[in-house]
C-alpha cells in the first residue's frame, strides 16, 4: 500500500514562511506528477502547484512568485517553500501523487495525503 505523509504545516504570520514536506512510502517504482492542492474553509480544493518527473512545473496564479515546488525522485519526496504567506493562503494542504506504479507494468494509481494545516495570522 502507498501512503503519503505531509509535514511542515502550522501557524505562521502574514509575510512569514513555511516549508510542506510529503514522502510517499510503500512499495513504489516510479511517480509521474506529484503536486499540493489546497482547500479553505467553505471552498473547494484547488491546486497549488505541481511537478512531473520530468520537472514540468505549475503553479496557481495566486501563488506565483511566492511559492516554489521542488521534488526528490530518489526519495519520492516533495517539497513546497512557501514565502510571502498572506492570511488569504490559510487552508488544508494536501500532497497529491499521480500516476504510481508499483512495478513498471502495473498502472498507474493516485494517491492522496490526509493534509497538513497552514495557518497565516495578519
Amino acid at each position: 500500500q502507498v501512503q503519503l505523509v505531509e509535514s511542515g504545516g502550522g501557524l505562521v504570520q502574514a509575510g512569514g514562511s513555511l516549508r510542506l514536506s510529503c514522502t510517499a512510502s510503500g512499495s513504489i517504482f516510479g511517480i509521474n506528477t506529484m503536486g499540493w492542492y489546497r482547500q479553505a474553509p467553505g471552498k473547494q480544493r484547488e491546486l497549488v502547484a505541481a511537478i512531473s518527473t520530468a520537472d514540468n512545473i505549475t503553479y496557481a496564479d495566486s501563488v506565483k512568485g511566492r511559492f516554489t515546488i521542488s521534488r526528490d525522485n530518489a526519495k519520492n519526496t516533495q517539497y513546497l517553500q512557501m514565502n510571502s504567506l498572506k492570511p488569504e493562503d490559510t487552508a488544508v494542504y494536501y500532497c497529491n501523487a499521480q500516476g504510481v506504479k508499483r512495478t513498471w507494468w502495473s498502472a498507474g494509481m493516485d494517491y492522496w495525503g490526509k493534509g497538513t494545516l497552514v495557518t497565516v495570522s495578519s
